[in-house]
This record gives C-alpha cells, sequence and structure tokens, in this order.
C-alpha cells in the first residue's frame, strides 16, 4: 500500500474520530432509548394508580445513586481509554478496558446485596407511607437486588462509545428498549397468559432486558477492538491504570452522587407538599429528561473527542471544539425548552388526568428556561473537564453550589417563602448556573491542560523510532 493512500485513510478514519455529529446522534438517541425506559414504566405505571408512579419514582432515586457509584469505573475508564486511544495505544486500552470491567461486577454485587438488606430502610428514610411505600418496596428490591447487571453494562458501552461505535451501542439500546416495553405489558397487565404483576412485573421486564443486553455488549467488545481483550487481562490489575481509573472515576461520581443526593432531600421536601407535588414532580422531571438530552448527548460526544486530543497532545483543539459544542447545545436547549412550555398542559395530559397535578406540573415547567439553560452549559463543560483528567475542580465547586446554595435555599423557598414546587425547580436552577458560570472560566483559564493522562513525550518518541 503506498504511503499516500495510508495517509489518506489515516485522514479518513481521524476525520470520523472527531467529527461531533457522527459521534453525537446515536449517543441522542441511545440516551433516548434509556430515558424510554423510564418514561415506558411511569406511563405504563400510571394506569395502575399515581401512587405506584410516585412509588417507583421513589425508588429511582436510590437506583439512580447506586448506578452513579458504578460509573466510578466505567467513566474513569473511558477517558483514561480515549486518552490511550488518541495515542494510538491500543494495547494498553484493552488492558484497561478488562480491568473496568472485572472492577465494575465486584462493586455492583456488592451494592446489589445491600439494596437486598436494607431496601425497607432505606425507603423508610423517605418518608414513605402506605401504598407508596408498598410499590416502591418491591420495585427497589428486584430492579436494585440485579443492579450489578448493570455495573457491567455501564463499562462495557462506555468502552464501545469511546472507541467510535456509538451507533452500535444505540443499537443495542434500542432493542433493549424493544424487549422492556413488550414485558411490561405482558407483565404489568398480564397479557398473553402470563400473570398480571403490576409494579413486580416492571421490575421483572427492567431486568431481563439488560440481561439481553449485556450479552450483546460482549458481543460487540470483542468485534470493535483494535487489541481484543485477552483473558488474561481481566485476571491482573495494575496499580498504574487502576490508580488512573480512579482518580477520573471517583471524584467523577462523587459530583454526581452529590448531585442525586441532593435530588434526594428534595424528593423528601416534596413528600411533606402531599401525595399530589410529589406525582407531579414525577411527571415534570419526566418531561424535562427530554429538553437537557440533547446536552447529554453533545457532552458524551464532545468528552470523547477532547479525550483523543488531549491523548494526542492537540490540546489547542479541544479548547476550540468545547465552544462550539456549547453553543450548539444551548441553541437547541432554548428550542426544546420553548416547545415544552408552550405544550406543556398537553404533555402533563399524558401522564394523568389529575387536574391538580396538572397544573402544578405546568407551573413548574414554565421555570425550565432557567433550570435548563444552566445545566446544558455545565454538562457540556464538566464533562470536557473530565475527559482532559481535571476531575476534582468540579467536585469542589459542587460541594460549595450543590450542597452549601442549592439545599438550604430549597428550604427557605420551600418551607418558609411557601414556594411549593416553584421553590424546589429555583433552588435547583440557581446551582446549575452557579456552576455553570465557574466552569466556563475554568475552562477559559486553560488549566486543565496539565492534568492529561498520557505521557506524550514517550508517544512522540515511539511515533518518531517508527517514522
Amino acid at each position: 500500500m503506498s504511503a499516500v493512500h495510508t495517509e489518506v485513510l489515516k485522514d479518513g478514519r481521524e476525520k470520523k474520530e472527531f467529527n461531533l455529529f457522527l459521534l453525537t446522534w446515536p449517543i441522542f438517541l441511545e440516551v433516548f432509548l434509556f430515558m424510554m425506559m423510564g418514561i415506558a414504566d411511569t406511563m405504563m405505571l400510571s394506569a395502575i394508580s399515581d401512587n405506584a408512579v410516585s412509588g417507583v419514582g421513589a425508588a429511582n432515586q436510590y437506583l439512580q445513586i447506586a448506578i452513579l457509584i458504578l460509573e466510578v469505573i466505567g467513566n474513569g475508564a473511558s477517558i483514561v481509554v480515549a486518552q490511550y486511544i488518541g495515542s494510538r495505544q491500543y494495547t494498553e486500552a484493552a488492558r484497561i478496558s478488562a480491568m473496568a470491567v472485572v472492577l465494575n461486577l465486584l462493586a455492583g454485587l456488592v451494592i446489589s446485596g445491600a439494596f437486598l438488606l436494607f431496601c425497607g430502610r432505606l425507603l423508610t428514610a423517605l418518608n414513605l407511607q402506605g401504598d407508596i411505600y408498598h410499590y416502591a418496596e418491591s420495585y427497589l428490591a428486584i430492579v436494585g437486588g440485579a443492579i450489578f447487571l448493570q455495573a457491567i453494562i455501564n463499562s462495557l458501552a462506555a468502552i464501545i462509545r469511546v472507541h467510535g461505535f456509538t451507533k452500535e451501542a444505540m443499537f443495542v439500546s434500542l432493542g433493549m428498549n424493544i424487549v422492556h416495553i413488550a414485558g411490561n405489558y405482558m407483565l404489568i397487565f398480564g397479557k398473553f397468559g402470563f400473570p398480571e404483576l403490576g409494579v413486580q412485573g416492571a421490575a421483572i421486564s427492567s431486568v431481563f432486558s439488560r440481561v439481553l443486553a449485556l450479552l450483546v455488549f460482549f458481543w460487540l467488545l470483542y468485534r470493535i477492538m483494535e487489541v481484543r481483550v485477552k483473558l488474561e487481562y481481566y485476571m491482573k490489575l495494575s496499580k498504574e491504570y487502576v490508580w488512573k481509573i480512579l482518580r477520573i472515576g471517583i471524584p467523577s461520581a462523587f459530583e454526581q452522587l452529590m448531585y442525586q443526593a441532593c435530588q434526594i432531600v428534595f424528593l423528601y421536601y416534596a413528600t411533606f407538599l402531599g401525595a399530589h407535588s410529589l406525582a407531579a414532580r414525577q411527571y415534570a422531571t419526566s418531561i424535562s429528561m427530554f429538553i437537557f438530552l440533547f446536552a447529554i448527548a453533545i457532552g458524551m460526544g464532545t468528552a470523547i473527542i477532547v479525550g483523543r486530543l488531549v491523548g494526542a497532545n492537540r490540546s489547542e483543539e479541544a479548547y476550540d471544539r468545547v465552544w462550539k459544542s456549547a453553543g450548539w447545545a444551548l441553541g437547541v436547549t432554548v428550542a426544546m425548552v420553548g416547545v415544552v412550555i408552550l405544550l406543556r398542559h398537553q404533555l402533563m395530559s399524558l401522564f394523568t388526568t389529575d387536574q391538580d397535578i396538572i397544573e402544578l406540573g405546568t407551573h413548574v415547567l414554565i421555570l425550565s428556561i432557567l433550570l435548563e439553560t444552566g445545566r446544558t452549559i455545565n454538562i457540556v463543560l464538566i464533562n470536557s473537564l473530565r475527559a482532559a483528567g481535571d476531575a476534582v475542580f468540579p467536585v469542589w465547586m459542587g460541594m460549595i453550589s450543590m450542597v452549601g446554595l442549592s439545599v438550604p435555599l430549597g428550604y427557605l423557598l420551600v418551607f418558609q417563602l411557601h414556594l411549593g414546587l416553584a421553590g424546589i425547580w429555583i433552588a435547583i436552577a440557581s446551582d446549575e448556573w452557579t456552576r455553570a458560570v465557574i466552569m466556563f472560566f475554568r475552562w477559559k483559564s486553560k488549566t486543565w491542560k496539565k492534568y492529561a493522562l498520557v505521557k506524550h513525550h514517550i508517544h512522540e518518541q515511539k511515533a518518531a523510532e517508527q517514522a
């Protein structure tokens, strides 16, 4: 093969690797489909009762925290792998991938055991009572007890995406959703000869769909790697690589853990506002997820590009790329917020016919213009900082803003100024905008350049020898 032809192939692959649209649209659909699993549960369970929706929503708060803990390894590994791919060190990328799977499996088994042992106590701490408590308990015991499946899926999906195979990961999510929705229909309502299990049916369907997705992800892993993961890689843990994974993963997960812990506090506030407010919060939150969906996709796609560019010692390109991504994400979010505000009554009516719940939900959806714009900037900039290796700074800022600002502000607005659910939305928006401004100046300062995980001079020496 001629040198010219080789260079053309290299340039073509590089353009694909660093094309935000090619990376982002499958991520967009994948995250959309993942969200649809939760929406499908909410809509189908609303046919049972609003209490069933509230119970499952409360259980999902703990499940989201568990998934965030498991992303310590998945997120950390994806960023480390991205930088090693950028520096063309594919064997190291394969070793790190294997370690991520093993570490997440072990962590997942521990968390699954904790849910099985302490399920009741966790839900009692949320002040849940009556039917809402029983629905939450049955759902959390089943889905939480099998959360180790999601642990492995997290690692495999992150590794597959960071290799640039975002479309393949999206197709797995599509299949998982089809199985999950079909399972819901059969097991919640007792169709096609299956028992009518209600909330338990939704939980069983969720677990079964994850089992199938896990098998397909493993199959994909062995088809997309530049260097195939050997069996021995699963048996050996390198201190150097584990440290790099944890150096990124622990701060990333801790920051997200703080965010979800604050959401649980806000859920706790909502329980004192009554069952109607609790249901309205769940429905409005489900609708809001679609507003920042595009921002999540752009944030994840940009992180892949930033990790590779930093690994290839091309930090200035990473710097410019992030500003463009943030602009696109913010523009789409504003458009989505406009649509949601215009259609807020119709959207809330999809979930319930209770007019009190609909009115409560539509009022807080108007505040999305404040909340979602700040959240969008944070999603893109914080993901980019992590991908560059600067994972600790967002944690400290989150501790100051989320814990120090939004939680006490929420208490003041809800219980002292009696703003109800609107007070919760305003408190969260205040935190998002505070951190958005701080992250803007952090990225602009270029301080993140010194946190790269790959030793560039070694890579440059290898490249020079090959040349």
